[in-house]
Order: structure tokens, then sequence, then C-alpha cells
């Protein structure tokens, strides 16, 4: 599934927050895009939503960018190359985001690049030096 270059660009602003983004996707009927935020940082309700509504492709997205082969493999069969691209890309496949970018496809290497921000971000909020190691509670 292929949206345009503004739907992309606009889903990357609320994976950023910007409330006015999220808006406008509800408003155009996309509240898959809405939940994809939530689902990358493996929230179970967006997710479910994703899979209740046949949102299949951004579902196994999700799951590829967690690294389930079987998930990325399904982005492969179903020809999503450009979804399996960013979840290599968030993986640390710059490979993946010159393809991307190369395809005229750089608003999706965009929002690669955001929802990674996103998750390493979250993965920095929860880390506490106190709950490893020798420190452990």
């Amino acid at each position: 599934m292929h949206y345009p270059k503004e739907v992309i660009e606009i889903a990357s602003d609320w994976i950023e927050g910007k409330e006015d983004a999220k808006n406008w996707l509800l408003k155009h009927n996309l509240e898959e895009l809405v939940q994809l935020r939530d689902a990358v940082s493996r929230w179970p309700k967006p997710f479910e939503y994703l899979l209740v509504h046949k949102h299949i492709i951004l579902a196994a997205f999700v799951n590829a960018i967690w690294e389930d082969k079987k998930a990325f493999q399904l982005l492969m069969d179903k020809k999503a190359f450009h979804w399996a691209a960013m979840a290599n890309y968030i993986n640390g496949d710059e490979r993946a985001g010159d393809f991307l970018r190369k395809s005229k496809l750089g608003h999706y290497a965009d929002l690669a690049i955001r929802i990674q921000a996103k998750i390493r971000k979250e993965g920095d909020e929860n880390s506490n030096f106190f709950n490893s190691g020798p420190y452990k509670a």
C-alpha cells in the first residue's frame, strides 16, 4: 500500500506528536496511521486495531521493526518493498534508506527515521542505571 507523499509527511509529524497532524489524519479517515504511532512502541491496543481492521501490511511492518523474520517475509511476499525497506532502515541498514531515496520514496525514509528516533527516545526514557547489573532491584 502506497500512501501519497503528503499523507506520509503528515504521518511523520504525528510520529513526533504534533496534534494537528493527528487531527488531519483522522479527518481524512487514516486512523491506521494514527494507530501506527503507538503500535511501533509495542502498545497492544493500537496493534490490535491494525489487525482487526485488516491493515496487515502495517501490522507486519510493526513486527518487522522488532526483527520478526516472518513479518518481514510477509512484506516481501505482498510486494510492500517500501515498508520492508523502512523496517530494515530502522534496524540500521543504510542501504535500505538509499533504496527508498533512489526510488523517490524519501518521505518514507524520513518516516522511518522519525519512528527510529521515537523508539530510541522511549528506550532511553525507560533505562535507568540502577535497574541494571549488580544494582538491579
